[in-house]
């Protein structure tokens, strides 16, 4: 694996948290508007202009772009965001309760992401991934880190800690409690020459941003007769965490009726594939068990596998998939239906509940969390997970590093 440092463009400490923002797919125009509201430094209004516009406005009009663009050069003119004079990377710590997980800021090569050495196990959507093909291009940068991860390496884990022997650059707790701090390390030499001995990364979490940012690399490199590689926009951002220092939550889902059945017809269709129990339990206890939430009682949807499951099928989310979503809820393609819904484990069972109890119709599953290692067999197999199949806590920060293309 290459990696290489960057001229981050950052925010002054003294604003550090209040341009750290959400990443733009965990909350909607809504929620943006409120957690932005009184903050003119927010990333948000970077991340998510639309919060800027009259309601109402699609979300791929061109005016959000052309927002985008005037929100971030408005952050560069007042000082909100500046770029550092020397390349350096960086070293990002997130503690949420007692979990802690510590990942080194870097660029990464398009070359190493389009020959797999960065790989991949999730599909991404055209729309989605001309969004933020579209984001990058505009403002000429990368606003949000891509999430990777690789297994873990005693060296690496020394570097880090000799590194984190000095003071943070940053050091703040965010509104959802989560706390972040960054150290800036400006010699990169040896992070360079550990990640020599790492053969190959993964992309934990934001598949639409390495490919859009492989998209307008392309472009970039198709549009410049003298291209040989070396070019700025060639690199992209990127978080590289230690898969042993992760946390993985289920990713679950809710479907909003039970397509056209009687709560007796569809307890009997499901029981025909699975052993059905009213448990009252709403956690399940192994992967092999799913709690599904059904007008006001949870039930545990429990199977035993036939031994002849790869990496995919064996997965629950798959079995929840082909077993019950498909043929009996008619839910034939979950990335494109609009009956279902994900939620992140992170809401837990509460958050299943209100929503099927407000809307007094439909039903809700709750699933075991992937493991880290089920998401490199998958990537190593080149095969694909099914849509929605991990939920990463805590999450990172926007706004802490961007990475300009040029």
């Amino acid at each position: 694996m290459r990696i290489h440092p960057f001229r981050a463009l950052r925010p002054p400490v003294a604003l550090a948290a209040d341009v750290a923002s959400p990443p733009y797919d965990v909350v909607d125009t809504a929620q943006a508007r409120v957690l932005a509201e009184g903050n003119e430094n927010s990333f948000l209004h970077i991340v998510r202009p639309e919060i800027d516009l009259p309601e109402g406005t699609e979300l791929y009009d061109d005016s959000v772009y052309e927002q985008a663009k005037k929100n971030f050069d408005a952050f560069v003119e007042r000082g909100s965001l500046v770029r550092d004079e020397e390349p350096s990377v960086f070293l990002y710590e997130v503690t949420m309760g007692g979990h802690s997980q510590t990942g080194l800021v870097a660029t990464c090569h398009v070359e190493d992401y389009e020959k797999d050495l960065i790989k991949k196990h999730e599909k991404t959507l055209q729309a989605k991934e001309d969004d933020r093909t579209r984001h990058v291009d505009t403002l000429n940068a990368q606003a949000g880190p891509i999430f990777l991860t690789y297994r873990a390496d005693a060296s690496m884990d020394e570097l880090v800690d000799q590194a984190k022997q000095q003071d943070p650059v940053y050091s703040f707790v965010a509104p959802d409690g989560v706390q972040h701090r960054v150290w800036r390390m400006i010699d990169a030499e040896p992070f360079q020459q550990a990640f020599e001995n790492v053969p190959v990364t993964y992309v934990a979490d934001g598949h639409h941003r390495s490919a859009s940012a492989a998209r307008v690399a392309r472009m970039r490199a198709d549009a410049n007769p003298a291209h040989d590689g070396t070019e700025p926009y060639n690199w992209f951002l990127t978080v590289l965490f230690p898969d042993d220092q992760l946390r993985i939550m289920a990713y679950n889902r809710i479907v909003q009726d039970l397509n056209g059945l009687d709560l007796d017809s569809f307890l009997q269709r499901v029981g025909e594939r699975f052993d059905v129990q009213a448990s009252g339990v709403s956690k399940p206890a192994c992967a092999t068990d799913i709690s599904m939430y059904l007008a006001g009682t949870w039930y545990t949807l429990s199977w035993t596998p036939t031994g002849d499951e790869d990496p995919v099928t064996g997965l629950d989310v798959s079995v929840l998939q082909q077993s019950l979503l498909a043929p009996i809820l008619g839910i034939d393609d979950p990335r494109t239906s609009t009956r279902i819904k994900f939620m992140g484990g992170i809401h837990g069972a509460e958050g299943l509940q209100r929503e099927v109890d407000g809307r007094g119709d439909g039903v809700a599953f709750a699933l075991y969390p992937t493991s880290v290692d089920q998401l490199m067999a998958i990537a190593d197999a080149d095969q694909i997970m099914p849509p929605k199949s991990t939920w990463f806590e805590p999450k990172l920060r926007s706004g802490l590093f961007i990475n300009i293309m040029e």
